[in-house]
């Protein structure tokens, strides 16, 4: 049970009185005392990147990520994503289901990826099953296997994975 002064909450906040019920809503102020919003609180509105990484030691599995702009992957994920960037570190592994603009692959990544922009393998990584991308660099030492296929440009800019919502009767 959080006491009135709980984990976040300062005592001298002046969230609660000594009887310990909320104070009163502050008075609203009228349309014509409003200041204008400034740059910067417009700023603060518009959505900034959001960012997953997935650090060294960490293991996630059976995981749908929504939202999510960049992926970072230094441990080792199973999930199904739709996102802007992939970049898998070289110890880094996805196993998985995956549709992204570009893909920076140093380490493995195993299962269905598509790739509406480019795809980089670099010397360490290995990609494994179906495979699809709009360009391709793969540097010398690196590993791929499994269905190639390059999409042509109608596709690359269309291509999203189908989300499921709820369950499946």
């Amino acid at each position: 049970m959080l006491q009135k002064d709980g984990f976040f909450r300062k005592r001298d906040d002046g969230l609660f009185n000594k009887g310990g019920s909320t104070l009163p809503a502050p008075a609203v102020s009228t349309a014509a005392n409003a200041a204008p919003l400034s740059t910067d609180a417009a700023r603060t509105d518009e959505r900034k990147e959001a960012k997953l990484v997935v650090g060294p030691e960490i293991k996630i599995k059976g995981v749908e990520i929504s939202d999510c702009d960049t992926l970072v992957v230094e441990g080792r994920i199973e999930a199904t994503l739709d996102s802007r960037v992939l970049e898998i570190t070289s110890h880094g592994v996805f196993q998985g289901t995956i549709a992204v603009d570009q893909a920076e692959i140093h380490g493995r990544f195993e299962g269905e990826l598509t790739v509406r922009k480019q795809l980089v393998i670099h010397a360490t990584g290995k990609v494994s099953g179906k495979i699809r991308y709009a360009k391709i660099k793969v540097e010398e030492g690196a590993e791929l296997s499994g269905t190639i296929e390059m999409m042509d440009k109608s596709q690359s800019s269309s291509v999203s994975l189908t989300r499921r919502v709820g369950n499946a009767a």
